[in-house]
């Protein structure tokens, strides 16, 4: 029986290693959450740049905009678990949408294999040049002699830039008003004609504005200073503990060897590593990660937890 056993043992180690060796032998579906352009389809298609030329297959973006990226996971999850299927997975379906959509058809800690974490960016809180605030402390100082009076505009209700002002509202005390669109382009537009006073989003749609004096930065939303904007000051740095972050990482669907999973970090690791990658993403206003499917899991369960009480803090839920 032992022998048995341990005969077993080595076919599957043996079959698994072999799995990986061969894999892949067809092109690969990546399914993204959100329409071209954005950062998060960005990173799909530089990550499906550099996975086609490590693993000599095409990679297939396939963009599936729709219910905050859930419609792309709701996908994946129901793919065979295969290696042929993966998604570009972001906070919006991983982390937001579990807390605010009760009736979301996936489990993100338990349907998805996780395979690395590829970048992390900042958003920016702009403001219309009319406000008279030219810093965040400004800005607060501002809500507090005016109560009710300064409208936050956001990508739609439970979004990242919702729930980030949100979060601001609560930890600043103050009164501002949500004003919510259907998308960071009718946003910025609303912003940029004065009819709401403030909005925060992604940094690559900002920062033409800001560089052309169309609309002022006032801060960032992450722990360090931008990189790309060394001098606008976090936002943590007047309301301290104040953190929030755009994240994009590659999954697959729950059950997909193991082997597969470990071939493709390895590739995606490797890649973040790349001082071209790196500046690619920096000009994205993306910091590259190549964490591990441990590290990428443990991340997502503390920002489910995270964003689990900003959402109640908001008192908002979506079908």
């Amino acid at each position: 029986m032992k022998r048995c056993i341990v005969t077993a043992c080595a076919l599957a180690l043996t079959a698994g290693a072999a799995l990986a060796q061969d894999y892949p032998t067809k092109p690969i579906r990546l399914l993204v959450g959100y329409p071209p352009g954005g950062p998060t389809d960005l990173s799909a298609r530089l990550a499906a740049q550099h996975l086609s030329e490590a693993l000599g297959q095409q990679i297939v973006v396939d963009n599936r905009p729709g219910a905050g990226g859930t419609v792309s996971m709701t996908s994946l999850t129901q793919s065979a678990p295969d290696g042929y299927t993966l998604a570009l997975g972001s906070n919006g379906e991983m982390a937001i949408s579990p807390n605010l959509r009760p009736n979301l058809k996936y489990d993100p800690l338990e349907d998805v294999a996780f395979i690395s974490r590829i970048g992390a960016s900042q958003l920016v809180l702009i403001v219309h040049p009319s406000v008279p605030a030219k810093s965040v402390k400004d800005l607060i100082a501002l809500a507090k002699a005016s109560p009710g009076k300064i409208d936050f505009a956001s990508s739609g209700v439970g979004s990242t830039a919702h729930l980030s002002s949100e979060l601001l509202k609560h930890m600043a005390q103050i009164d501002i008003v949500h004003v919510p669109y259907k998308g960071a382009g009718p946003a910025m537009t609303e912003l940029m004609g004065g009819q709401v006073q403030m909005l925060i989003t992604g940094f690559s749609g900002a920062a033409p504005h800001v560089k052309a004096g169309k609309l002022r930065a006032l801060g960032v939303t992450g722990a360090r200073r931008m990189a790309a904007m060394p001098d606008l000051p976090t936002i943590g740095e007047t309301v301290p503990g104040y953190e929030v972050t755009s994240w994009y990482g590659i999954v697959a669907p729950a059950a997909t060897p193991k082997s597969i999973v470990a071939r493709l970090h390895r590739e995606l690791a490797a890649m973040a590593r790349k001082p071209e990658v790196v500046q690619r993403l920096v000009a994205l206003g993306i910091d590259a990660e190549g964490t591990s499917p441990e590290e990428f899991a443990a991340q997502t369960r503390s920002e489910i937890a995270k964003w689990a009480k900003v959402v109640k803090l908001a008192g908002v839920k979506l079908d």
